[in-house]
């Protein structure tokens, strides 16, 4: 069996002689094992061999993305899916992470990895990815190419030979898939140290993953200083890290891209935009003026459309069409707080479809022309933890302006004779 069959586990030759043989006790598995183990090492066929690299200074950097769902980062609340992008010198072992929202992409390696030579300073001769395979799968055979010259371009940019390892091959990568380990149990430890999983922003929870990097990057400073002459210099700027689409802003005051809803101004509606796609947001033109900055969305694992949505776009039309917010298909993602939400919940138990929707869309409006969101949901919070619902009016006169504090200002107008004055100024040593 061994002879025809070189990859069989020894379990299954011991399954098969019980089979054949059920006198034979199972206890005996040990001991088969063992023969087998021998018998291969002496006629078993040869084996695949790993030939470790002495690393060169200057030459290979390496890029790879691991996955941190299993360590339950949590951010604004909810549970954040993310990978990092991980970057490291072969030589000095000086590396760089970036937090991924999205997949496997060209936009999360070619922004990762412009991010990691400018923070260095510098660029080595070659660059080695993994596969890419997340980022292949379900692509035709000409997205594949492009997919291909745009890495080779990204490289050809910063003057690096690119390289691939082969795929399944996972020790070709080798100088960075032990480091993706070390990192995430620093990562680990510096969260059970913090006490907590829990960011307030994504912003933080990325200079927390900054700062793990560069307290590890301290104890490779010597190696990098040897390293540092071998390395080639950047070129005058970065190249392109994003995905490029021109998008039409429909009727619903919004434009889909990617399966995903973004909302923008009503002003917008029947103009074409241009659209910067990053891996954590767009960045939006008319013609050649940037206009807004969005965060980006993904499309729900049930391939159902995904919404991004700021209620101060629509607000304005929502005050005169309240109902609207009944069966709107975006209402969950409408709400900019928890708060908002367990309102209109409660309204909607407790009062008629109308005067829910009549209320809510008065707060929403509130909270926009105040400027008040995060204070009104304070207070949205507290009437629900007190038994009560949030009524309109008086949440009107408790963000009301005061008017105590806006200063009289009284403007003392120059007599317009004054100005016939300056007829007869002469300059200095005129005649």
């Amino acid at each position: 069996m061994l002879q025809n069959a070189a990859g069989l586990r020894a379990v299954a030759v011991f399954d098969e002689i019980r089979h054949r043989h059920p006198e034979i006790s199972a206890g005996v598995r040990r001991t088969l094992e063992r023969r087998i183990r021998a018998w291969r090492a002496l006629n078993g066929p040869e084996r695949d061999v790993i030939f470790r690299q002495e690393p060169v200074p200057g030459r290979l950097g390496l890029s790879d993305f691991t996955d941190m769902a299993d360590l339950g980062m949590m951010v604004a609340g909810a549970v954040l899916d993310h990978r990092l992008y991980h970057f490291r010198l072969a030589f000095c072992g000086w590396e760089h992470a970036h937090v991924v929202l999205g997949g496997e992409s060209f936009v999360a390696l070619a922004e990762g990895l412009q991010n990691a030579l400018w923070a260095l300073g510098a660029a080595p001769l070659e660059h080695r990815s993994d596969s890419l395979s997340a980022a292949f799968c379900n692509l035709d055979r000409d997205a594949r190419e492009d997919l291909t010259r745009r890495y080779e371009a990204l490289c050809a940019h910063y003057r690096m030979t690119p390289s691939r390892n082969n795929p399944g091959l996972a020790h070709e990568n080798g100088a960075i898939e032990s480091p993706h380990g070390h990192l995430k149990k620093a990562i680990l430890d510096a969260l059970l140290l913090r006490g907590s999983r829990a960011f307030d922003e994504l912003e933080a929870y990325r200079r927390f993953v900054d700062e793990i990097v560069g307290r590890r990057n301290a104890r490779s400073r010597k190696r990098l200083d040897l390293e540092r002459p071998a390395l080639q210099g950047l070129p005058a700027r970065r190249t392109t890290d994003y995905e490029e689409a021109l998008v039409t802003v429909t009727a619903s005051s919004g434009f889909t891209l990617k399966k995903v809803f973004y909302s923008v101004a009503s002003r917008l509606i029947g103009h074409r935009l241009r659209v910067h796609l990053y891996d954590d947001r767009l960045e939006c033109f008319l013609g050649s003026t940037r206009l807004m900055t969005l965060r980006r969305g993904r499309s729900q694992p049930n391939g159902k459309r995904g919404h991004v949505i700021d209620y101060r776009h629509i607000i304005h039309a929502l005050r005169r069409k309240p109902m609207a917010l009944l069966n709107l298909v975006y209402r969950d993602q409408l709400f900019p707080r928890q708060a908002y939400r367990r309102a209109f919940d409660a309204l909607l138990a407790n009062r008629t479809e109308k005067q829910a929707c009549r209320i809510m869309v008065g707060l929403l409006a509130l909270a926009h022309e105040r400027a008040c969101e995060a204070e009104l949901a304070q207070a949205i919070g507290a009437e629900l933890d007190a038994g009560r619902l949030p009524e309109l009016d008086p949440m009107r006169r408790r963000f009301a302006p005061d008017a105590a504090s806006i200063p009289h200002v009284t403007v003392a107008l120059v007599p317009l004779s004054a100005y016939d004055e300056l007829a007869t100024v002469r300059p200095a040593g005129a005649v």
